[in-house]
């Protein structure tokens, strides 16, 4: 089955943890009213880096054209995340004041290229199309910010609703999907 390789190497992606860190992002914002709290999201990185450390690459027996494809747009993807994150703190300091807000709909757009991509080259079909549901709430936030709309605190469980049906609910069906037999 063609997911089989797909799934023992990336299936650790389709977690719960970012729906959870964007409730209580949302929570520690609202209540304390400090947007510090934010930096939060950080921590959504730390299970797929401890992933990708311990990943004992000895394991893995043949390496398909499908799982080199996969790996490398995603490592792609993982060096816009970190450019731009290093480039909104160089230009914050030049202008003395580091803002990530921009990261949330920079995020949803990032992963959900991925998600799709990746969906493309699986040729699973709800992958493809969940993400359109991100770009939406990505091209919301976008233009929010630029017509100087206020950048609400809720807008943190929007993130997370979006990464729910972006990433959480396909992965979960696609883990089913492997499940089945040819």
């Amino acid at each position: 089955h063609k997911f089989n390789t797909f799934l023992k190497i990336h299936a650790p992606c389709f977690r719960l943890d970012p729906l959870l860190l964007s409730v209580a992002v949302y929570l520690l914002v609202h209540l304390t009213g400090k947007p510090m709290w934010s930096a939060l999201w950080f921590f959504m990185f730390v299970p797929a880096i401890w992933i990708r450390v311990s990943k004992n690459k000895s394991k893995v027996c043949v390496v398909t054209y499908m799982d080199k494809a996969i790996d490398s747009i995603w490592c792609i993807l993982g060096q816009a995340f970190f450019l731009t994150v290093i480039g909104i703190v160089i230009f914050g300091y030049f202008n003395g004041s580091c803002n990530f807000t921009l990261m949330l709909p920079l995020s949803l757009l990032y992963a959900g290229l991925g998600i799709a991509i990746t969906g493309i080259i699986t040729d699973f079909k709800l992958m493809v199309y969940t993400p359109l549901i991100a770009f939406s709430v990505a091209i919301y936030m976008l233009v929010s910010m630029t017509t100087n709309t206020v950048v609400a605190d809720w807008w943190n469980l929007l993130f997370g609703v979006s990464f729910l049906m972006m990433m959480v609910i396909p992965g979960h069906l696609l883990n089913h999907k492997i499940k089945e037999p040819c």
